[in-house]
């Protein structure tokens, strides 16, 4: 996916994977998105983002900030491909609990070697998404689109199968578990409780179960309408 043998340092890959990540929602990231993304001063940012710019992996927005040029994306689906691999290996056949792998593979990601990685996609038998249900890269680039309304855009009544969740917070990837919000999880969606700021909701095709998230929460989690049938 590389067209550089050359490594980059694992700071720079850490700005290509956030701007890639802000950048899905929004068409730039800000100085200040990136900052709190970051968790950095935006002074820093302002330096490390003149750098990639400068190197050919940014291209500035004027008073909106910055996108990912091409030679910047290639190497942010590198890494997260890399990243989604490792939290998958983790899972299937070290045993991690998925509320563990981010921590593991965001340590892990800089480290391995491509060969390693790739070794790992084949034993896995090349993977398409990771535990949390985000897509897995392509080792030529590709990535699957994820153009799923978030669980807090559905209206009740609605069913709706969870498709992918975030996986920076372990408690709330616990809280997720426990409930059985996990992808491919089938929801009904219940009546939204504003003052509290939490979404009900019941959990299986049968729906037994029940589970409350905060609207928060809710924004992040990604779903599918059910089909019919």
């Amino acid at each position: 996916m590389s067209g550089s043998n050359k490594r980059l340092s694992p700071s720079v890959e850490d700005y290509l994977k956030a701007i890639f990540a802000l950048t899905r929602r929004d068409d730039t990231a800000s100085t200040n998105a990136l900052a709190s993304s970051l968790s950095v001063q935006p002074s820093s940012v302002t330096g490390m983002v003149k750098r990639l710019a400068e190197e050919g992996f940014l291209e500035h927005v004027p008073y909106r900030g910055v996108h990912l040029a091409p030679r910047g994306r290639r190497e942010a689906l590198r890494i997260i491909r890399r990243h989604r691999i490792l939290e998958t290996y983790l899972s299937e056949r070290l045993g991690f609990t998925w509320d563990d792998v981010h921590e593991e593979a965001e340590r892990l990601e800089h480290a391995a070697s491509d060969a390693l990685i790739e070794a790992m996609a084949e034993a896995l038998g090349g993977p398409t998404h990771d535990p949390h249900g985000a897509p897995i890269p392509t080792a030529g680039g590709e990535i699957e689109a994820m153009d799923f309304p978030t669980l807090a855009q559905c209206r009740p009544g609605d069913e709706v199968v969870v498709r992918a969740v975030p996986d920076e917070d372990g408690h709330a990837l616990r809280s997720m578990e426990a409930r059985g919000l996990r992808p491919g999880a089938l929801l009904t969606v219940g009546d939204s409780d504003e003052s509290a700021g939490t979404v009900h909701l019941t959990v299986g095709p049968d729906r037994s179960g029940t589970a409350t998230v905060s609207a928060t929460l809710a924004r992040r989690i990604l779903v599918a309408m059910k089909e019919p049938g």
